[in-house]
């Protein structure tokens, strides 16, 4: 999906015009990018967390010569899965949030994370809280 069709579809989702949803779009994209650039982390809960993550230097080897390199230290942008962003791209379902989603439950959360046991049956602490 680009950017121009996640606007169109959030667009026909809550009756805006594109231009306006492409410009909420574009201030939640530049604030993750702002707090990144910053050093800060940004967790959506359900979705996921980015972070920055330091590469210490190393050696490496140019491709077409085989001469050795030096590769500088760098600070990379990191994205972690959240748990149920996680399961339900591992079961290929719809997102809860989403016109149409049978696998949702009145709180917005997927069925199968409501029931108290993970993808093996064991309950854990987590999933009996909601």
């Amino acid at each position: 999906m680009t950017k121009a069709e996640l606007v169109e579809q959030i667009a026909e989702k809550i009756n805006l015009t594109k231009k306006d949803t492409e410009r909420v779009v574009n201030i939640v994209f530049g604030s993750i990018m702002g707090a990144l650039a910053t050093g800060d982390k940004v967790e959506l809960r359900g979705f996921g967390s980015f972070r920055v993550r330091s590469r210490n230097s190393r050696d490496g080897r140019n491709p077409r010569t085989g001469e050795a390199v030096a590769i500088p230290p760098k600070n990379v942008p990191f994205f972690k899965a959240g748990k149920e962003l996680r399961q339900m791209v591992d079961n290929f379902g719809p997102a809860p949030f989403m016109d149409g989603g049978a696998a949702s439950d009145p709180s917005g959360r997927d069925a199968s994370a409501s029931t108290g046991s993970d993808a093996n049956g064991e309950s854990s602490e987590d999933d009996s809280l909601f």
